[in-house]
């Protein structure tokens, strides 16, 4: 049925292309400035979204080993990621049960966590293994006092984690399918190349950027070309987007040379996967998946956005993965040059000018801020914001059982 959807979504992108045209939203929207500066929204965004929904925390080829962990923070709950002996994943929050001493840092490999306050072992599925001079400090059940543990799910190649140990939103209900999309791309055995976090904007800022091939010609002129493309198409599973230009074409990238593709002139079954998934695949909230290549490497970045500490900041980790590693010192090479061009894309146009943006709406005297018709992306993304915002854990149930249903129709 995935295949059958890619297919279906490629051939309107080709009728779009072949006929000039290409959906619009019904309306203008206008967006209350404050969305984006108003201190106590921002605060409630981050409990009510991103310790309350399911979030991507890692691409699985980031653990791709028995013994991987990776620690992090997002806003303000340190989590502990780590690949079971038995291949599965598993998330806790990163606090000794003890005193709540964080045990990890970083990523790396280990069976065992000892906290470096008081000497409690852990082992690596979150088990309490050992007290230090247990007979000094007391008795106590050690099965009671394991890792706190955080829903968990991997599919698609991709990791998520619901911050709040005691939701009853299943993530799988919360994708609503769109996993089964993602794993068109095959994630599962890709390449983790390199990746780095650039400072942002507003989450939301940054976020819309994303959502927007509007500004793609303007912004990108000296990087992508004023001829790029700023139309978008958009398709939706509950709020997660995926946009693509409406084309006709497709260009398949060979190490030797780029090859136009007239679309009209294939059959479905010849349609290659790397063709079915171009575009900007993004997952509420917080992530966009864009196919590049380095080199002629198939290629994709995976750019993981989080709220900062202050309304105005944001930081996004960019994942460079591979569909193969590069072999030789000319395929790596073209694989940096690529990323680096990322990156002074993301940092040096769209970021900054998120930036210069949110210090202007600061100053309170724009009261609405607009996204047209040819800014469908945004528009849905800023409903779902302002409508998970306002949702109660039981409306949570609701909204995602409906549209898991639509989806599945």
């Amino acid at each position: 049925m995935s295949h059958q959807e890619l297919i279906n979504m490629t051939r309107s992108l080709v009728a779009h292309g072949a006929a000039g045209t290409m959906e619009y939203a019904d309306e203008v929207v206008r967006v209350p400035a404050a969305a984006y500066t108003d201190e106590a929204l921002f605060e409630r965004e981050k409990k009510q979204i991103f310790r309350r929904l399911p979030l991507m925390v890692a691409p699985s080829c980031e653990l791709p080993n028995p013994g991987d962990y990776k620690a992090m923070d997002i806003c303000g709950v340190p989590l502990l990621l780590t690949r079971q002996k038995n291949g599965t994943i598993g998330a806790f929050l990163n606090m000794c049960t003890h005193r709540g001493n964080p045990l990890a840092d970083g990523c790396g490999n280990a069976s065992r966590f000892t906290c470096g306050y008081h000497g409690w072992t852990f082992k690596n599925d979150g088990d309490l293994l050992g007290v230090a001079d247990s007979k000094d400090f007391g008795k106590i059940d050690k099965a009671a006092h394991c890792l706190k543990r955080f829903p968990v799910f991997e599919s698609a190649g991709l990791i998520w984690a619901t911050l709040d140990p005691d939701s009853i939103l299943d993530i799988a209900d919360y994708l609503c399918g769109y996993d089964d999309l993602l794993s068109a791309f095959g994630f599962e055995s890709w390449h983790l190349f390199s990746q780095r976090t650039l400072a942002g904007p507003n989450w939301k800022t940054a976020y819309d950027g994303y959502l927007d091939f509007y500004h793609l010609p303007v912004l990108h002129k000296d990087t992508f070309g004023a001829d790029f493309y700023n139309r978008a198409n958009y398709f939706a599973w509950g709020p997660h987007q995926r946009l693509s230009t409406p084309s006709k074409y497709a260009v398949k990238v060979s190490s030797e040379d780029d090859l136009q593709i007239d679309l009209t002139e294939v059959a479905d079954e010849d349609i290659s996967y790397e063709v079915l998934v171009q575009g900007v695949w993004t997952i509420f909230p917080h992530i966009s998946i864009a196919s590049f290549y380095g080199g002629g490497l198939r290629g994709a970045m995976i750019s993981q956005l989080f709220p900062g500490n202050k309304v105005g900041e944001s930081f996004t980790t960019q994942f460079y993965v591979m569909e193969n590693e590069p072999d030789d010192e000319e395929k790596i090479k073209a694989a940096h040059e690529q990323f680096d061009f990322l990156e002074i894309v993301v940092r040096d146009e769209d970021y900054k000018t998120g930036k210069r943006q949110h210090e202007a709406l600061q100053s309170g005297l724009l009261k609405e801020v607009l996204f047209g018709r040819n800014e469908r992306g945004g528009q849905v993304f800023h409903q779902w914001v302002e409508k998970l915002t306002n949702a109660s854990d039981d409306d949570l149930l609701e909204i995602f059982a409906h549209e898991k249903a639509e989806a599945a129709e």
